[in-house]
């Protein structure tokens, strides 16, 4: 009996260990099922690449709040699962912790000098609205440098967050980016692209006809609508003649949409990109799938904003698969863009021109006769949209290894225009991820959902969706139905072979 009782002692004490053992080993050697479609409760190898660049101890301190609403309390949940995995990726070399600077009068003060702040948020506690105050932020500290996310609301684009956050301290010497704006009469005003840039690179404003370019590695050029000077058009080959890289916004055509009127621009920027394979025509694509604009009717003594589709901004979800750059986008939206030809002669200077997105297949062209009204009363050019794609951007790659990306939208940079639309950010942040050599963030930026929406699918496609929504669970009922009674006429059957 004794025997039994110890030998039951050494069975649940090996059990204990190997639970330990296998807790230790799991913790550094885990797999994860993710069925997600975009595998958002895993890392990507972008992330797992960035990590695997970190050399020194890297240290999260995560300012949390413990009694949190519910929504909140899921986004801590999902920050301290992510945080785990790239601790383990790490190898030890990430680590963090979560605190509750309300607990310690201390830790708050500590939480508020690494730029921490608490955040007012409305609760519903005891059947009453209240107003408590919440800390949701962390600060990461490697070797002599910090930096920190202030508030973390959210767990959509937390991982791209974190490892953007990451990736910005460990990079010793940073790549200068440079933004030129061909039209220096006209402010540019580019806060929106810089602010988010300057997380990974250095900034700066070029004047090409004063400054030279030796120590900038990728140009970001807003069109003109005159004619270059001749040095600036000078600095702008001699950059691509070094093997660099440049991205330029430039339409065929000025247009406004608050004085609805457009001109056709002459500037010899157009024999400056055709040297390099890319022809812009003299004309503005339209296409039925795109934005709306608010446009005002008088009904009485009233005037009513009422939205319209509006051709000229065109809704682009056509991407060259092929081309990495683009392969993960799922929406871009220029304003007033030309159709871009590839000329397929053969250049000394190009090893090869590609498209990189076009319209859809309901497109047209305007030429000279420019109307720029939303209402098809008005411009009979919006009933005529039946041509197949036109491409409005494409790629040039130079036999010397330089490349040149081409937008035709002239004001594609700019806060007011292009990059008010955050799908348009996430291009040209892709863009200056793919010509600088940082490629690691560009599939981890465009990974999250962000726009699935029904009413964009073709005809055909959503009546086979609605069809199915309506049969298919009317079917599996009557499928289970069907098991069941067939299970339960063998159950019976079988019974009455027993007791017969």
């Amino acid at each position: 009996m004794s025997f039994n009782k110890n030998n039951n002692y050494m069975h649940i004490g090996i059990f204990l260990v190997g639970l330990i053992l296998l807790n230790l080993i799991a913790r550094d050697n885990f797999r994860r099922l993710d069925l997600t479609d975009n595998k958002m409760y895993s890392l990507s190898n972008s992330s797992k690449n960035v990590i695997s660049q970190v050399d020194d101890l890297l240290t999260m301190k995560v300012y949390f709040s413990s009694d949190l609403p519910n929504e909140l309390g899921n986004t801590k949940r999902f920050l301290q699962d992510i945080l785990e995995e790239f601790s383990a990726y790490s190898k030890g070399k990430i680590r963090f912790f979560f605190e509750d600077p309300q607990e310690d009068e201390t830790m708050e003060e500590q939480a508020q000098k690494d730029g921490i702040q608490p955040v007012q948020m409305q609760v519903i506690e005891n059947d009453k609205v209240e107003i408590k105050k919440v800390y949701l932020g962390m600060v990461m500290l490697y070797e002599n440098k910090k930096d920190n996310i202030p508030v973390i609301q959210s767990t959509a684009g937390l991982e791209y967050l974190i490892t953007t956050k990451i990736k910005s301290l460990i990079d010793v010497d940073k790549k200068v980016i440079g933004i030129v704006n061909l039209q220096p009469e006209s402010e540019l005003k580019t806060d929106n692209i810089r602010t988010q840039l300057s997380q990974h690179y250095l900034v700066r404003s070029i004047d090409l006809s004063k400054s030279t370019t030796d120590d900038i590695d990728v140009l970001l050029v807003s069109g003109t609508t005159d004619t270059l000077d001749t040095l600036i058009r000078k600095n702008m080959e001699s950059f691509l003649d070094n093997g660099k890289m440049l991205f330029l916004a430039q339409a065929g055509i000025s247009a406004d949409i608050q004085q609805q009127r457009a001109t056709v621009i002459n500037s010899d920027i157009f024999d400056f990109i055709s040297q390099y394979g890319l022809q812009i025509k003299k004309n503005l694509v339209l296409d039925d799938k795109c934005q709306n604009v608010n446009v005002q009717e008088r009904r009485g003594i009233f005037l009513m904003n009422r939205a319209m589709k509006y051709p000229f901004f065109p809704n682009i979800t056509n991407f060259n698969k092929s081309e990495f750059l683009v392969s993960d986008l799922e929406q871009v939206t220029p304003f007033y863009a030309s159709e871009i030809i590839l000329d397929t002669a053969e250049i000394d200077l190009v090893a090869g021109t590609t498209q990189l997105f076009r319209t859809s297949n309901k497109s047209g062209t305007m030429e000279n006769n420019f109307i720029l009204s939303p209402d098809p009363q008005q411009n009979p050019f919006i009933k005529l949209l039946n041509q197949k794609g036109k491409i409005v951007a494409a790629s040039s790659k130079l036999i010397n290894g330089g490349e040149i990306i081409l937008v035709s939208d002239t004001k594609f940079l700019s806060d007011e225009a292009g990059m008010s639309v955050p799908d348009n950010q996430t291009f040209i942040l892709n863009t200056a991820d793919y010509l600088s050599g940082e490629k690691e963030l560009i599939s981890l930026r465009s990974r999250e959902i962000t726009n699935r929406p029904l009413e964009e699918l073709e005809d055909s496609t959503r009546k086979r969706w609605k069809w199915a929504n309506m049969l298919l669970p009317t079917l599996l009922v009557i499928i289970f139905g069907f098991l069941k009674m067939k299970q339960e006429k063998s159950k019976a059957y079988m019974l009455e072979q027993i007791y017969d």
